[in-house]
């Protein structure tokens, strides 16, 4: 079961971080649905390119991080390295629950702008996979212990 949520949360994150790669290097497939907009239907933001190759790291990271914590042998001689070990997949469910949750306006289960192409997307697809992703790096975490 180790096994199988761990290639799960690396292939979804390596997945996501290559869609990050995808829009920093000018792809456009999905980026409108990907951006929150206010009751006027403007863009709450407009990442930058910066913005977007972070997010890509970010997300490549949590997949690395997920894959040296399941296959380590626990044996790390750096503090700080030990720190993010031991910590990292409680880090990486409470942020995706978070997200997945909301703010209670735009983005997540609870949101209240509900009329536009990324509510719709967020609903049905980034919530719930924000949700998935926390449920499984508990799992895993525990699982590891």
């Amino acid at each position: 079961m180790i096994l199988i949520i761990t290639i799960l949360l690396a292939i979804i994150f390596f997945s996501l971080s290559g869609i990050h790669v995808y829009w920093l290097f000018g792809g456009q497939r999905g980026l409108e649905a990907s951006i929150p907009v206010t009751v006027e239907n403007e863009k709450l933001f407009m990442p930058g390119k910066f913005a977007t190759f972070l997010v890509a790291f970010i997300l490549f990271f949590f997949a690395m991080i997920i894959i040296f914590k399941t296959y380590s042998s626990g044996e790390i001689e750096n503090k700080w390295i030990q720190f993010l070990m031991k910590y990292s997949l409680s880090f990486i469910a409470i942020l995706f629950i978070v997200r997945a949750i909301g703010d209670f306006q735009y983005v997540g289960f609870f949101k209240k702008i509900k009329h536009s192409l990324f509510a719709e997307y967020d609903t049905n697809y980034f919530s719930p996979l924000c949700l998935i992703i926390g449920i499984l790096a508990i799992l895993l975490h525990y699982m590891l212990k």
